[in-house]
């Protein structure tokens, strides 16, 4: 490696083989309780916890660590009755022809339409950013690299976070997205690329048979 500036690596722990066996299995089980859900409580959730999963999220690596993300964490009712009726008004034209039919007719077993009702009742709404490019600490413009791969990952790690923590999530990805920008008054270097829901399930939460149907590891894996 060429010189650069660093330390000693001395918080990594190593497991004997057989713990490592039982943590693997014992979180593939925790994962496999994950579900997308699309009723929630409108039970609140304490701030400190969404700020923990998003520090969390802000760990996750990112082309030459320039973490090109941004977290819009939503309570606000007003904000989120705008962002529902922006979202619906979008998705009224998606389900209305634009997706195109094969795309509505994959849809179909999950049952899902244009009314986002949760935008609302869930008490948090985590607006996810990329950023084109960044800032300098003396305000120039800092280029910034594999975004998409990037945020990908912070949220898969937001995601995965929220629910270690005991809160159900779901993802939306309007488009166009570009009236959260508006709404989140975020600056023109950055471009919505996803929506989470996080809360607690309702009551009556239930999940789609078809969501429950997981490829096997032989269909997503190989092993040279």
């Amino acid at each position: 490696m060429q010189p650069h500036d660093h330390s000693p690596l001395t918080d990594f722990i190593e497991y004997p083989e057989d713990s490592m066996l039982a943590r693997s299995a014992d979180f593939l089980k925790n994962m496999q309780r994950r579900h997308s859900i699309r009723h929630f409580s409108d039970r609140p959730v304490d701030k400190t916890i969404i700020e923990n999963c998003i520090l969390t999220a802000g760990t996750a690596p990112s082309g030459a660590n320039h973490q090109p993300w941004h977290f819009t964490a939503i309570q606000s009712t007003h904000v989120k009755q705008q962002i529902r009726e922006q979202a619906e008004a979008h998705e009224q034209g998606f389900y209305n022809g634009r997706a195109g039919q094969q795309w509505l007719d994959d849809l179909k077993p999950l049952g899902t339409d244009a009314s986002k009702p949760y935008l609302e009742t869930a008490p948090w709404l985590i607006a996810v950013f990329s950023q084109k490019f960044g800032e300098t600490k003396a305000g120039e413009k800092s280029q910034n690299y594999y975004v998409h791969e990037s945020v990908g990952i912070a949220v898969g790690m937001l995601i995965t976070s929220l629910h270690n923590a005991g809160l159900a999530t779901l993802t939306h990805t309007p488009k166009p997205m570009n009236f959260l920008t508006e709404i989140c008054q975020r600056p023109d270097n950055e471009r919505a690329y996803m929506l989470i829901i996080a809360g607690y399930p309702a009551p009556n939460a239930t999940i789609p048979a078809h969501a429950q149907q997981k490829k096997s590891l032989s269909e997503i894996s190989s092993f040279l």
